[in-house]
């Protein structure tokens, strides 16, 4: 199959790994790169020997927008809507990396923008392909601990994340959109949509603008309850960094996933345990490992959908722009939450 060209919007932090792990998918042409500061791009292309570099967006789309098959937006949150729209206008099919908007209504414009023209659009939500977390559903999927109930999904850390994200110390809203926008997606893949939700948020670190702490207990439409907390003031006995740690108890049984992707089942004839470690990359940052090698399932998945011919999608991608649009109107319920001290509704 011909190779689907692409280019970059943003060489941050990011792309430094999205880049490499599209070569490792392999089917795609890297072409040209974006970014405000025309020597981070540079830098980037020399690293990863693409061809075209701007430091403007519309001369970038301008020039090779016949020849793009789709835009990667790897870009700071407030842009997103700015670039998304942009591409469409041009035709292009987009994936744009999480957290899909600053608020609600924007990510809205970004479905509708991306309608009306009739391009795809894909949201890089890539938690849900972490090796332990695709475990853990195949363990639910199978039946073996019954119809669950209760579940807990943690995301619970001291990791200096500020030093290598400086950026994120001066969001007014931080945990919900940075990590809730992942532990609230793997809620959604494990157990289905919520119909309720309560939220208490808390700034621990007093060197940053936003929440540090979350907690979200979610009524999901199944009936099972949810208890999803985030946190990067939590200095634990063990360091999990950046595993999501999750317990769920069935009416046959339980599943645990804890440290170092160990995965326990329990049922009435005892406990089966299992690894499920994540592969290994040279490129990946070994702090990173099992996040950085589930940008390469996730590219995977959004890849085998970008090739189907009918740009309506074929329904090969889970982290569509529709779907993901449903993950965040839980991040901005749980600050609406938070707010107000109350529970939400959440009926679709």
């Amino acid at each position: 199959m011909k190779p689907l060209k692409f280019a970059v919007i943003g060489t941050g932090f990011w792309a430094n790994y999205q880049i490499p792990a599209w070569f490792e998918v392999g089917g795609v042409e890297l072409i040209a790169l974006y970014n405000r500061t025309r020597a981070k791009a540079e830098r980037v292309a020399q690293q990863f020997g693409v061809p075209n570099v701007y430091d403007t967006i519309d001369e970038l789309l301008d020039n090779h927008a016949h020849e793009l098959d789709f835009v990667d937006i790897i870009t700071d949150v407030d842009t997103h809507v700015l670039f998304t729209t942009k591409a469409a206008e041009r035709g292009l099919d987009v994936i744009c990396q999480k957290p899909m908007g600053p608020s609600l209504n924007d990510a809205q414009q970004m479905l509708t923008v991306c309608q009306q023209a009739g391009v795809r659009l894909y949201i890089h939500e890539n938690f849900r392909w972490q090796t332990p977390i695709r475990a853990l559903k195949s363990v639910l999927d199978s039946g073996v601990i019954g119809k669950p109930f209760k579940a807990r999904v943690s995301f619970c850390s001291a990791f200096p994340v500020f030093d290598n994200q400086p950026f994120l110390a001066d969001l007014d809203q931080f945990i919900l959109t940075d990590i809730g926008s992942h532990i609230l997606d793997i809620c959604r893949f494990l157990f289905g949509e919520a119909e309720s939700l309560y939220c208490q948020t808390t700034r621990v670190n007093p060197q940053i603008n936003g929440e540090d702490v979350a907690n979200v207990l979610l009524r999901m439409e199944s009936g099972l309850t949810c208890y999803a907390e985030m946190s990067y003031a939590s200095l634990l006995e063990r360091e999990a960094f950046p595993q999501t740690l999750v317990s769920v108890e069935g009416a046959a049984g339980s599943v645990v996933l804890t440290n170092d992707y160990v995965l326990k089942t329990t049922t009435a004839n005892g406990t089966v345990t299992t690894h499920a470690t994540p592969p290994n990359y040279s490129w990946a940052d070994p702090d990173y490992a099992v996040v950085h090698s589930s940008i390469v399932a996730c590219n995977q998945n959004l890849l085998a959908d970008l090739q189907e011919p009918d740009r309506q999608g074929a329904g090969l991608a889970e982290t569509t722009g529709a779907d993901n649009f449903e993950t965040v109107r839980l991040v901005y319920a749980a600050y609406d939450s938070a707010k107000r001290n109350e529970v939400i509704p959440l009926k679709r």
